[in-house]
């Protein structure tokens, strides 16, 4: 019995060093590996900015928007409420018929126009986002492209 340990603590202590003397040489080969993760390093905090910067523009871009179409629908409300009151005193159901038709054919025209204003303005930041993130060339995972679904419809 002493023999078999014997045998398997030499075979291991062989073993061992063996695979110490292979780590050994595998780590004097190698060349300054801290340059080179420094480099990584600054190349892809670099790149994240870069991103960065894409992001911040296309939020810009994406705030403009809203406010244009949030100023363009309180006018659209104002502009038929005022409509709608000077239809309202008029003295006869033609007058106001055809008055409150209009006012609310204006009112739906100009949301309307409010909202293809805004869904332009919202594609033209994401689209100049993803040129400009693309260019950055920064890792997949940087990105919060993949939410793009949770933006606002605008309606």
């Amino acid at each position: 019995m002493i023999k078999k340990t014997l045998v398997f603590s030499s075979m291991l202590l062989a073993l061992i060093l063996v695979t110490s003397t292979v780590f050994a040489q595998t780590n004097t080969t190698t060349t300054n590996p801290t340059t080179t993760s420094t480099t990584t390093t600054a190349n892809v905090a670099t790149k994240i900015a870069c991103v960065g910067t894409a992001v911040a523009t296309r939020e810009s871009a994406i705030d403009a928007a809203v406010t244009t179409h949030t100023s363009a629908v309180i006018a659209a409300y104002s502009a038929r409420a005022t409509a709608l009151a000077a239809a309202y005193a008029n003295t006869t159901p033609a007058l106001v018929k055809s008055s409150v038709k209009s006012a609310w054919s204006t009112f739906n025209s100009s949301v309307k126009t409010a909202q293809q204003s805004w869904v332009t303005g919202r594609s033209s930041a994401w689209a100049a986002f993803r040129t400009a993130s693309k260019a950055c060339k920064a890792p997949a995972t940087v990105s919060d492209s993949a939410n793009a679904s949770s933006e606002v419809s605008g309606n």
